[in-house]
C-alpha cells in the first residue's frame, strides 16, 4: 500500500520502524528537514519537507494516489486539516491523532466533517489502560487488542512466580477457560510454546484471551489483583483527569500531587472529593511527606520520563503493591521491561498498535488480532 505519515515525533518514528521492510510504499512528511533526512537515511522511505496541512505538500508526497494518510503531529488542528486536504485530493483512507479534550469529545462529529476513518486518542486510551491494570502486580500487564474483545496477558516469570519450572503443557492444563499461549520470549529469542517447553526465570509469556474469560484465566494463573482503595497519582495533566473520573466511579480514594499550583486549584474545583497536594521541590521528599507508602497503588503521569522513573523507583523501594509508570520514549519502555520491575503505559505504543490494526484492515488482510498484537509488542520492545 501507499502510505503517507505526517509528523515524525515518537509515534511517527515508531510506526515507520514497524512498517518499514514489509512491502509498503511509505512517504514521510515533516516541516523539520533534519527529521526527514534522518528517517530517509534509516529506513527505505521517501521524504517531503513541508506542512502536512498544505495541499501542495500533500500532492508532492503523492496524496492523490495514496491508500492511507496518518497524521501524527502534536497539533490537532494540523492533523485534521491534513486528513481533510488528503481526502479532497484523492487519498482513500485517513487517520489522525487527537490530544485536546474538547476535540476528543466531538470525535463522531469530527470524523463526519473531516472524512476521517480512524482516530487515536492516546490520553483517553492510556487512562483506560491504567484503569485496567491497577491492582495487578508488576510482573503482569494486560494489553488490549484495539478494536477487538481480546486481551494479551504479558506475563513475566520472575522471582517466586509459580510458573517457573513448569512446562507449557502443565500450564495449559490449568487454563480452564479458552486461552492461547501465543509465544514465550527468552532473552532475544521467541520460542514456540511446545508442550515440553519448561518456563525459566526471566521468560515472558504472551497469553491471548477473550474479555469474557479474562478474570477466570488470571485466577487460573494465580495472579491476584490486590484490593485497591487508595490511589496516588503524580501529575495532574489531561490523562490524570480521565483516570480520576474512572477511579471515582469505582469509589476509590484519590490523591494527586502536582508541581503546578494552577493545575492543583483546577483539580480541586473539578473534583472536590479528592486530595490534592502542591508538590514543590524534590519529588522524593514530597512523596515522603505525603506518606505515599500507605497507598495501594501509585501512578506516575508527569510529562517527563526521567521524573516518572525516579518516582517509580521510590514507590518500589516503599513496597507499594501496584506501580504504574507512564513512559513515552521507547528506550525507556525497553529499559523497564528488561528489568521486569513494573507496569508501563506508553501513549506511543498504544497509538501505534491501533494504527497498525487500522492499516491491516485497510489492506484487507485477514489476520489473527491477538497474534498480531503479540508480534507488535515484541517488535517494539526488542533490544
Amino acid at each position: 500500500m501507499k502510505i503517507l505519515v505526517v509528523g515524525l515525533g515518537e509515534a511517527g518514528q515508531a510506526l515507520i520502524s514497524l512498517l518499514d521492510g514489509v512491502g509498503h510504499d511509505i512517504t514521510v512528511i515533516d516541516k523539520n528537514r533534519v527529521c526527514v533526512d534522518e528517517m530517509t537515511d534509516r529506513f527505505c522511505v521517501n521524504g517531503v519537507v513541508g506542512s502536512g496541512a498544505s495541499e501542495e505538500t500533500l500532492l508532492k508526497a503523492g496524496a492523490d494516489t495514496a491508500d492511507v494518510l496518518i497524521a501524527l503531529t502534536h497539533t490537532d488542528e494540523i492533523n485534521l486539516i491534513s486528513c481533510m486536504q488528503a481526502k479532497a485530493v484523492g487519498t482513500r483512507l485517513c487517520a489522525a491523532r487527537l490530544l485536546l479534550p474538547d476535540l476528543v469529545k466531538e470525535e463522531k462529529a469530527i470524523r463526519r466533517k473531516y472524512g476521517i476513518d480512524f482516530i487515536v486518542k492516546p490520553k483517553v486510551d492510556i487512562a483506560g489502560e491504567i484503569h485496567r491494570n491497577i491492582g495487578l502486580p508488576g510482573y503482569v500487564k494486560l494489553e488490549c487488542c484495539v478494536g477487538t474483545d481480546l486481551y494479551v496477558i504479558d506475563l513475566n516469570a520472575v522471582g517466586s512466580s509459580p510458573l517457573i519450572g513448569r512446562t507449557v503443557a502443565g500450564i495449559r492444563e490449568e487454563l480452564t477457560a479458552d486461552a492461547k499461549i501465543s509465544v514465550v520470549v527468552r532473552g532475544r529469542k521467541s520460542l514456540k510454546p511446545n508442550d515440553a517447553l519448561e518456563i525459566r526465570n526471566g521468560d515472558t509469556l504472551y497469553i491471548v484471551v477473550s474479555k469474557e474469560h479474562l478474570d477466570k484465566v488470571l485466577k487460573d494463573l494465580q495472579i491476584r489483583r490486590g484490593k485497591t482503595k487508595n490511589v496516588v497519582i503524580v501529575g495532574g495533566h489531561t490523562t490524570s483527569v480521565y483516570l480520576i473520573e474512572r477511579l471515582l466511579a469505582d469509589h476509590m480514594s484519590v490523591t494527586v500531587l502536582d508541581d503546578d499550583i494552577e493545575r492543583c486549584r483546577s483539580l480541586m474545583d473539578r473534583f472536590p472529593t479528592i486530595n490534592v497536594a502542591y508538590a514543590e521541590g524534590d519529588i522524593t521528599e514530597v512523596l515522603e511527606e505525603e506518606k505515599v507508602e500507605k497507598a495501594d497503588a501509585l501512578v506516575s503521569l508527569t510529562d517527563d520520563d526521567d521524573t516518572n522513573l525516579v518516582i517509580s523507583m521510590f514507590a518500589w523501594s516503599k513496597g507499594i503493591y501496584s506501580v504504574i509508570t507512564r513512559v513515552d520514549k521507547q528506550v525507556h519502555v525497553k529499559l523497564l521491561h528488561k528489568v521486569n520491575i513494573d507496569i508501563t503505559v506508553s501513549p506511543t505504543e498504544y497509538s501505534v498498535f491501533g494504527l497498525i490494526r487500522f492499516i491491516t484492515a485497510a489492506a484487507q488482510e485477514d489476520t489473527d488480532a491477538g497474534a498480531q498484537i503479540v508480534e507488535l509488542i515484541r517488535d517494539m520492545r526488542r533490544f
